[in-house]
């Protein structure tokens, strides 16, 4: 029997809800259906009920996760780094956190790849990244402004895009007569009534301060004081108490948008309710500052749903491949530059009220065909661009090929942890 890959993967619990736990689930996922591969996963990002190590029916040994605190520490990884004996160490997430992972890459890569799944949301080139980025054997990146970033920062390191991707069999087009009974019950559950004609506005997002979740409240509110209060509804699929973002059951209540203008999912629901949710929808709507990718707005266009975002990190990618469009891009009409001491520099980018007002007042003035046209084209561009099959063979290729010219362990080539320069 052929050596199994072994690949130690750190990032948020792949079980969990968040994007990046849904990335590392579908590239884990994906490459153990070819028999080929064993992951360890340390998962963190969450607070864990308990710390037992967690297998699942269908992978049993090949896939066995670790609940951790944080993301771990340098000596967890050193303990799975003896007793594993990976191959590649895979990471994922915000550089801010990996500092101390990035402290011992000498001990790591001297006998294993460091594969960095790196996502940075814009410009200036972040220089004061340069020695994080600089201290792994390959940067996969995750959109194409990611990519130039990076090419930037760190020319010298090997460097492959690898887009994030969507389960198109779960988020797809569903049959009308279902979408219209899920529709039905969703409003009778919380005590509406349902006007078939009524324009469905939908925003899947962390309630978080760059995600804009209050401003798209007050925005609204605007649309229905002059579309009618009665023609249009917002469902916002968030923690609407969500510390790190607005209380906006209190802007709500302060807007006087009781009467089933908008309207929370507060509980984790499986991709098949999501998907139906999508279909529910006129129009997904995403106005981010920043935003590295957006998995919410792909996963509507998957489901032929179109979408209205911020020009902005991979959203710009989503929204039109240059040629056709799959809803409407909103280009920023401010640009500041923002900080703090660990990131002395980055853009933040701002949509105008007049430019999202107009632009939802023309989706909710064009034809259901108009819409439906935008989001058959939008399916097509996620199965092109942004697909599973595609996604995993990537990975599968990137993994083969470090191997193969860098070795692991024993076989460890093409990797010294010194270096001479002329002073």
């Amino acid at each position: 029997m052929e050596k199994k890959i072994k690949i130690l993967t750190i990032s948020d619990l792949p079980l969990s809800p968040s994007g990046v736990a849904n990335q590392t689930r579908n590239m884990i996922e994906g490459l153990l259906k070819t028999g080929k591969y064993q992951f360890v996963s340390l998962g963190g990002a969450i607070k864990h009920r308990d710390y037992k190590p967690i297998k699942t029916e269908e992978w049993g040994e090949d896939w066995v996760m670790y609940p951790v605190d944080g993301y771990g520490n340098a000596n967890i990884v050193r303990d799975f780094l003896r007793n594993f004996k990976p191959d590649v160490l895979w990471f994922m997430t915000d550089p801010r956190f990996w500092g101390w992972l990035w402290a011992i890459d000498n001990e790591i890569r001297k006998n294993v790849n460091m594969v960095y799944y790196t996502i940075w949301d814009h410009y200036p080139p972040p220089y004061y990244n340069k020695p994080f980025y600089d201290s792994n054997d390959c940067l996969v990146t995750i959109s194409r402004l990611t990519d130039d970033v990076i090419s930037k920062v760190s020319p010298d390191v090997r460097r492959v895009r690898i887009p994030h991707a969507i389960d198109t069999e779960t988020f797809k087009k569903l049959p009308e007569e279902e979408v219209t009974k899920f529709k039905k019950q969703s409003f009778q559950q919380s005590n509406r009534e349902l006007d078939e004609n009524k324009f469905i506005l939908f925003w899947n997002n962390r309630n978080a301060r760059r995600k804009m979740s209050g401003t798209l409240i007050f925005w609204f509110k605007e649309f229905l004081d002059k579309v009618g209060h009665d023609k249009a509804t917002f469902i916002m699929h968030t923690d609407p108490k969500d510390p790190n973002g607005q209380d906006l059951k209190a802007i709500v209540d302060y807007l006087g948008l009781t009467d089933g203008q908008v309207l929370f999912s507060t509980e984790k629901i499986p991709g098949q309710a999501l998907a139906m949710v999508y279909n529910m929808a006129d129009c997904v709507v995403n106005i981010a500052n920043a935003e590295g990718f957006g998995l919410g707005t792909a996963e509507a266009l998957a489901c032929e749903t179109p979408i209205l975002v911020n020009m902005t990190g991979g959203l710009q990618e989503q929204v039109t491949d240059g040629e056709k469009w799959f809803g409407l891009g909103l280009h920023p009409v401010a640009t500041p530059v923002i900080g703090s001491q660990d990131i002395p520099y980055i853009y933040e980018e701002y949509v105008s009220k007049e430019y999202f007002l107009d632009a939802l007042e023309m989706l909710y003035n064009s034809s259901k065909e108009e819409r439906a046209e935008m989001g058959r084209l939008g399916r097509e561009h996620v199965l092109k661009n942004f697909n599973i099959k595609k996604y995993i063979k990537q990975w599968d290729e990137l993994f083969n090929k470090l191997i193969e010219e860098n070795g692991s362990w024993e076989t460890r080539k093409n990797y010294q942890s010194w270096k001479v320069e002329e002073v």
